[in-house]
């Protein structure tokens, strides 16, 4: 995997070595951060389920002031680690190893300003997370990966690329 665009364009990442880790394609992750780009300078940003920690990278690459990564899985944080350093991102990654539904649980409206989710397919996680931004918009936008056959709730902005999903939601304090 390469970042796409930004100051460490066409920089290697690594994914991490775990089966059950599905990387967002280059597609979809190209088409996602451009989406999310006029809200990506100076941002808060958090990258959930983060895996190789890609998205939250090319937020950094693209002018992101801070991201903070959450992750459970050892794989992944390892990758994390190994591609924030390899970039040389310093104290502007924060990982995390904590469980995503939880750590967001604990967070005030407005504590982020771009929030990335790609969590593991067909356990009902996207929509988990997206009832828990509905309840509590812990971020102004939030955009979520998820298979086609998996309905979010009402008011997201959906993009569809094959069988996967994007669906953005954005709090009332942002127009676009």
């Amino acid at each position: 995997m390469r970042i796409v665009a930004g100051r460490w364009r066409g920089r290697r990442i690594v994914a991490p070595r775990d089966t059950r880790v599905r990387p967002t394609g280059d597609r979809v992750r190209e088409a996602w951060l451009s989406i999310v780009n006029p809200y990506l300078p100076d941002a808060r940003v958090l990258d959930l389920f983060a895996g190789s920690g890609a998205l939250g990278l090319e937020a950094l690459s693209r002018g992101a002031r801070v991201v903070d990564f959450v992750e459970i899985a050892a794989a992944s944080l390892t990758a994390i680690r190994a591609n924030a350093g390899a970039l040389g991102a310093g104290d502007s990654a924060v990982i995390h190893r904590a469980n995503a539904l939880d750590f967001v649980r604990g967070l005030d409206a407005g504590a982020y300003d771009v929030a990335f989710a790609d969590p593991p397919y067909d356990l009902g996680l996207a929509t988990r997370l997206a009832e828990q931004w509905l309840a509590v918009p812990f971020a102004t936008v939030l955009g979520l990966e998820h298979r086609s056959d998996e309905t979010l709730p009402e008011s997201g902005d959906e993009r569809r690329y094959g069988g996967t999903v994007l669906t953005f939601y954005r709090s009332n304090r942002v127009e676009g």
